[in-house]
C-alpha cells in the first residue's frame, strides 16, 4: 500500500470550517499544524503527493545516507563490487526513508485529533481554500508548499534526459561518467558523493563552488575536490547541451581559455530550486512574489493578503529544513494569537556535508561590510588545530569576522571534518552577543575540532604558534 493511501485521511465536506488551513505536508506544514493544534486550533492540513516533503523523501535523509555510504566505497575495487555496494547502499537508503516517513509523519497524525489531513491540490479562495472541489473555510492560512529542482535556461536542455537531485538518488546503476551542472550546496555534495562511488565526475558552474560562502572556503574546497580527481570548471557560460551519436551528452561552454565541450554518460542538473507557487491562485489572491520567485513575507511571516502567512522553502529564503519548521511555528502562532513573534535568522547555522564539511553562522566578511560594519577578520589554517594534526587530516580553515570597535563576533566560518557539529558553539556565541575575546576566554576541551574556534579567536590578539598546548 502506498504512502498516499495508507496515510490517515479525513473526509471533509464542502464548507467545513477550520481555524487554520495549512497547505503543504512537509516539515514546515507539519510544524505549523502541530503548533496550531497545541494552541487549541482546529486545523486542515492539506498535502499533495508523497507525505513528508523534500527533506525526508528526496533531500537531507537520502543524500546524507548515500554520502556516508560513498565514503566507504573503495574506488580501486572492481566495478562489479562497487555496483553491488552501491545497490546495497540504495536499499539501506530506501528503507531508512520509508521508516522515517512513517515514524515522523504518517504515524504522527493520529496523535492530533484536531488536525484533519486532506489530500489534494489546494487553491486559495475568497473564504479559505478549495481542495478537490471542496471549499474549506479557514480563519487563517499558512502556505508551506516547498520547492522543486530548478532547471537553468540552457539551450537544448529540454531535449536531453537530465537527472535532478531527486532522480540522481534513485539510480540503481552508477554511470561511467557524470557531468554535474551547479556547484552550490546540493551540487557539491552530490558531485563528491558520486566521485567517491567510482564515477568520473566533471563539475561546472557559472561562478564558483559554494558561491554564498567565504572565498577562502570555496577556493580550498575546490582544491580538495581536484585532489580527489574531480574535474572542476568554474566561471563558465553555457552555450548549449545536446545528445551525441553514442547516446551521451555534450555541454558546450565558454571559458576564460576559450570554448570547450564536455561529454559524459549522464548529466545531473543541480542549479538550485524553485518555490512551488504554481496553481495556488496567488495572483488572484493578491499575494506577491519576491524577485527570486518565492512568496514575499515580512518578519512576522505575513504575505500581502491579510490572514495568509507563508513559511519554509516556498518563501525563497533560508532553505534548511530546521528553518522551515522554525518559520512555520512562528507563522502558526502569529496567525492564531496575533503577530507577536518575529522571524530571526541572525544566528542560523548552516552545514554543507562535503568532506571536509563547510559550516557557517552569521555574516560573511562581505555581508558585514555591506551592512556598514567596520570589521576585523582572522583566518586560521586547520594545521594550527591539534585535533587535525592528531587525526592526520589538516584540510580546512576557520575564519572569524568581528566588529572592529566592539570586537563583537559577527560571523564564523569553518571548513573541517566535523565542522557541522562544531559550528553550533559559534551559533550560541553569536546568539548571546559574545565578543571574540569572550569566545577566546571560554574553556574548550583539548584535542577537539571545536577548540579551533578558541584558537581562531585568540588569533585576533596573539600568534597561536607561540602558545603551548592549552596556554590560551
Amino acid at each position: 500500500m502506498s504512502e498516499r493511501t495508507d496515510t490517515r485521511r479525513d473526509t471533509v465536506g464542502g464548507g467545513e470550517s477550520f481555524d487554520l488551513a495549512v497547505i503543504g505536508a512537509g516539515s514546515a506544514g507539519f510544524a505549523a499544524a502541530i503548533r496550531a493544534s497545541e494552541l487549541g486550533a482546529r486545523v486542515a492540513l492539506v498535502g499533495a503527493g508523497t507525505i513528508g516533503g523534500t527533506c525526508v523523501n528526496v533531500g537531507c535523509v537520502p543524500s546524507k545516507t548515500l554520502i556516508v555510504a560513498a565514503q566507504a566505497l573503495d574506488r580501486t575495487a572492481a566495478a562489479p563490487d562497487r555496483r553491488a555496494a552501491w545497490r546495497a547502499a540504495m536499499a539501506r537508503k530506501d528503507a531508512l526513508v520509508e521508516d522515517l516517513r512513517r515514524a515522523k509523519y504518517i504515524d504522527v497524525l493520529p496523535a492530533y485529533d484536531s488536525i484533519a489531513y486532506v489530500e489534494g491540490a489546494a487553491r486559495l479562495t475568497a473564504s479559505g481554500v478549495a481542495v478537490n472541489g471542496h471549499a474549506l473555510r479557514a480563519g487563517k492560512i499558512v502556505i508551506a508548499t516547498g520547492t522543486s529542482p530548478a532547471i537553468p535556461p540552457i539551450a537544448g536542455i529540454g531535449d536531453v534526459p537530465y537527472l535532478t537531485s531527486t532522480t540522481a538518488m534513485e539510480l540503481e546503476e552508477l554511470p561511467e561518467s557524470l557531468l554535474l551542472i551547479g556547484m552550490g550546496c546540493v551540487g557539491s555534495e552530490l558531485g563528491q558523493m558520486f566521485a567517491r562511488a567510482g564515477v568520473e565526475v566533471t563539475m561546472v558552474c557559472r561562478s564558483r563552488m559554494l558561491p554564498g560562502e567565504e572565498p577562502e572556503i570555496s577556493e580550498a574546497l575546490t582544491r580538495y575536490f581536484v585532489d580527489e580527481g574531480i574535474a572542476v570548471r568554474c566561471d563558465v557560460r553555457y552555450r548549449g547541451i545536446r545528445r551525441t551519436g553514442n547516446d551521451r551528452v555534450a555541454l558546450e561552454l565558454e571559458t576564460g581559455a576559450g570554448d570547450e565541450t564536455i561529454e559524459a554518460a549522464k548529466v545531473l542538473v543541480a542549479a538550485g530550486r524553485r518555490p512551488n507557487t504554481q496553481g495556488l491562485g496567488l495572483a488572484d489572491a493578491g499575494i506577491e512574489l519576491a524577485p527570486g520567485g518565492g512568496i514575499e513575507v515580512d518578519e512576522w511571516m505575513r504575505t500581502a493578503r491579510p490572514g495568509v502567512y507563508a513559511a519554509g522553502d516556498v518563501t525563497g529564503r533560508d532553505a534548511f529544513v530546521y528553518m522551515a519548521a522554525y518559520g512555520a511555528k512562528i507563522a502558526a502562532e502569529n496567525a492564531l494569537n496575533g503577530d507577536t513573534r518575529r522571524y530571526d535568522a541572525a544566528a542560523m547555522p548552516s552545514v554543507m556535508f562535503t568532506d571536509p564539511q563547510a559550516a557557517r553562522v552569521g555574516l560573511t566578511e562581505a555581508a558585514a561590510r555591506e551592512r556598514g560594519h567596520r570589521v576585523r577578520t582572522v583566518t586560521l589554517p586547520l594545521s594550527a588545530v591539534p585535533r587535525a594534526l592528531a587525526a592526520g587530516d589538516t584540510r580546512g580553515l576557520i575564519k572569524l569576522v568581528a566588529e572592529e570597535s566592539s570586537n563583537l563576533l559577527l560571523g564564523a566560518h569553518m571548513l573541517a571534518p566535523g565542522a557541522g557539529d562544531s559550528i553550533q558553539t559559534a551559533a550560541l556565541a553569536i546568539a548571546q552577543g559574545l565578543t571574540a575575546a569572550q569566545l577566546a576566554d571560554t574553556i574548550f576541551p583539548y584535542l577537539t575540532t571545536v577548540e579551533g574556534l578558541k584558537l581562531a579567536a585568540l588569533s585576533f590578539t596573539k600568534d597561536v604558534k607561540q602558545l603551548s598546548c592549552c596556554a590560551g
